[in-house]
């Protein structure tokens, strides 16, 4: 992890099979000490040993924040992913240490909202589950309603409905159940703040609707963090040392400059928090920008990339490192 990032040691104390595609873990301090605090919504980095690789993954805490003892997170497998997700799945084991780093909100309540409106697509339903938690605690003002592929896969819809019946809607895609969203977009009271965490499409099409709508920027929250993808190998060389590293095909930018020894910054590891942003001194090629941070302004100038998420294509690429 980046030398900035705080680290804890833990163990895993627990595992539990959801559903077909997801396992719930639970950690707690291998020191015996209590868990820093976090507010609902945030999420922590999850490094893996897998054999001669390092991999880092950010997942959402879903656990009660007033709850010092542990951390729980669900991980959904994800066969044609990079391999995160089956590491968790196939490898980790009640009794197993691990390392994980000290939690990040990305995507907190605004405790100034009346309403909190929350649209959740699969296993985008964690967060919600720290930020239900949290406003139980304070008896705020909270709707869901919540996508799933079928009745078996909705991950925690049973427990949600059982404790808030009348605040909580699922909806069944084998069933063609649909969320109106114009509608209950156009319902809503002043002062609502509405946030969506689930696939991209779904993400896209809220904040879009919500646009279209009406509804101001700054009232409009969401979560997505984008898993690299692969591309072709380049090379990238260090401005402050002239060192050059290779980029393979299936490792990000962040990850090939980690292997290499270099202490790059990071906080969420999926182009949504703007951590890594990094100067790009020369380049001769095209890039292939893959985050929510950049402008599109900024992505077109060809002078800023972010090396989680993003790749180069071409002859050369210099960076400010």
């Amino acid at each position: 992890m980046s030398a900035g990032t705080r680290k804890l040691e833990v163990t895993v104390t627990e595992v539990v099979e959801v559903n077909d595609l997801v396992k719930r873990f639970r950690f707690e301090r291998s020191d015996g000490g209590e868990m820093p605090t976090f507010s609902g919504g945030a999420h922590t980095v999850v490094e893996m040993k897998d054999g001669d690789v390092t991999r880092l993954n950010p997942y959402s805490l879903m656990s009660d924040p007033r709850d010092r003892g542990s951390y729980t997170i669900s991980v959904r497998r994800d066969e044609e992913g990079r391999g995160g997700s089956l590491f968790m799945h196939r490898n980790v084991k009640p009794g197993d240490r691990m390392v994980l780093s000290y939690p990040v909100n990305l995507f907190s309540l605004d405790l100034r909202a009346r309403k909190h409106l929350m649209i959740a697509g699969g296993i985008g339903i964690t967060p919600f589950l720290a930020q239900i938690k949290q406003l139980d605690a304070t008896n705020g003002h909270f709707e869901l309603h919540y996508a799933v592929r079928t009745a078996s896969l909705g991950s925690y819809a049973e427990e949600l409905k059982a404790h808030h019946s009348d605040r909580v809607h699922v909806y069944h895609d084998d069933r063609k159940e649909m969320i109106d969203l114009a509608a209950l977009l156009d319902g809503q009271p002043l002062g609502t703040h509405l946030y969506v965490c689930g696939p991209k499409g779904m993400i896209d099409w809220v904040c879009r609707t919500a646009e279209e709508h009406g509804w101001p920027a700054e009232a409009v929250h969401y979560e997505e963090f984008l898993a690299p993808q692969s591309g072709k190998p380049f090379t990238v060389t260090l401005a402050s040392s002239g060192r050059t590293i290779e980029v393979g095909e299936h490792q990000s930018m962040l990850e090939a400059l980690e292997a290499a020894g270099v202490d790059a910054p990071y906080l969420c590891r999926g182009g949504a928090c703007g951590q890594c942003e990094t100067d790009v001194v020369s380049h001769d090629g095209t890039f292939v920008h893959r985050d929510h941070w950049l402008t599109e302004d900024q992505k077109a100038c060809g002078k800023k990339i972010m090396p989680c998420v993003s790749r180069f294509e071409g002859r050369s690429l210099v960076i400010d490192r």
